[in-house]
C-alpha cells in the first residue's frame, strides 16, 4: 500500500473531520476552488504526504502544510470596508503592473480575499476578509445580497428603459436578470442613476447602460447587503466590529433592500 492510499483511507470521504478545500478556505487562504487547483498542482501535503485529490478529511491533530509550509490555525472570521479608488485592480498581483487593491492595504492587517470584484476604473465598496467560507457566503448569487450602485452616464436616460430592466435583458447572447434601476437626477448631458442587483456579471452595468446608449462616466459601489459604504473615504479601510458581523449577516438576510436613493448619498 502507498502512502498516498494510506493517506486517503486515514482521511476517507465520509470520516469525521473537515474537507481540506474548506479548512483551507476557513484559514483564509485562498477559496475552496483555488484550493482545488492547488491540490492538483501538488502543493498540498497532510502530515508530510501530498495530496492528489480534495476528497479527503482533515481530523484534529494532523499537519496541514501548503507548500511545505505548515498552514497557520484557524482565525476568527473578520470583516472589512474598503473604499477601492478607481485605477486599482481586484486582484493579488497584476501582470500589466498595475496597482492592486491588496497593494495599498495597511501592512499590519492579515492576508484577506475579496468579497467579489470591482473593475479598474469602478470604484466605492469593496468586502475584505480573512475567512473564505464568509466570502463565498456573501458572493453567492442565491444569497440574495443586494449590490447597490450610483451610476453617472452620458445622454439622455429614458426612464421606461430604465424600469424594463426589471424583465432582465439580453446583450449579445449574454442574458442579464432583473435589475432594478431608476433615474435620480438628468443634469443637461449627463445623468445620475441608482442600480440594484444580485447577481453581478462582468462589467454588467457598464455593458447594460452603452446598450441603451449611455456610456458610463462613473460608478460607485455604495453598498453591499447591510454593509455600506458611508463614512469611508477613498481608500480608507474600516473593520467591521466582529460582535457586528453576525447581527449583520442575518439583518442582510432579512432585508428588502430598495434601489431608492437615500439622502446619504445625494452628494456623489
Amino acid at each position: 500500500m502507498t502512502a498516498q492510499k494510506s493517506q486517503s483511507e486515514k482521511t476517507a470521504p465520509g470520516s469525521k473531520g473537515e474537507r481540506i478545500a474548506k479548512l483551507l478556505a476557513r484559514a483564509g487562504l485562498c477559496s475552496r476552488r483555488d484550493a482545488e487547483r492547488w491540490i492538483a498542482a501538488g502543493r498540498v501535503s497532510i502530515d508530510g504526504v501530498v495530496l492528489a485529490s480534495p476528497a479527503i478529511n482533515v481530523t484534529p491533530g494532523m499537519s496541514v502544510a501548503v507548500d511545505g509550509k505548515a498552514i497557520p490555525l484557524k482565525q476568527p472570521a473578520r470583516l472589512w470596508r474598503y473604499y477601492k479608488p478607481r485605477g486599482q485592480v481586484t486582484t493579488a498581483r497584476d501582470p500589466q503592473g498595475r496597482p492592486t487593491v491588496f497593494d495599498a492595504l495597511p501592512k499590519d492587517m492579515p492576508r484577506v480575499i475579496s468579497v467579489g470584484r470591482l473593475d479598474l476604473n469602478s470604484e466605492g465598496l469593496l468586502l475584505l476578509t480573512n475567512d473564505g467560507e464568509l466570502a463565498r457566503k456573501l458572493e453567492l448569487p442565491s444569497g440574495g445580497w443586494v449590490r447597490k450602485y450610483r451610476v453617472r452616464v452620458r445622454g439622455a436616460v429614458d426612464p421606461q428603459a430604465l424600469r424594463d430592466l426589471a424583465k432582465g435583458i439580453t446583450i449579445d447572447e449574454m442574458n442579464y436578470g432583473a435589475v432594478q434601476a431608476t433615474l435620480d437626477r438628468q443634469q443637461g448631458s449627463n445623468a445620475w442613476l441608482t442600480f440594484a442587483l444580485t447577481e453581478g456579471k462582468n462589467r454588467e452595468i457598464r455593458r447594460i447602460c452603452e446598450h441603451l446608449g449611455w456610456p458610463v462616466s462613473r460608478l460607485i459601489r455604495v453598498s453591499f447587503g447591510p454593509f455600506e459604504l458611508e463614512g469611508l473615504e477613498a481608500g480608507a479601510v474600516e473593520e467591521v466590529p466582529a460582535r457586528n458581523i453576525e447581527s449583520l449577516l442575518d439583518a442582510g438576510a432579512r432585508k428588502k433592500d430598495s434601489p431608492q436613493r437615500t439622502q446619504r448619498h445625494r452628494r456623489l
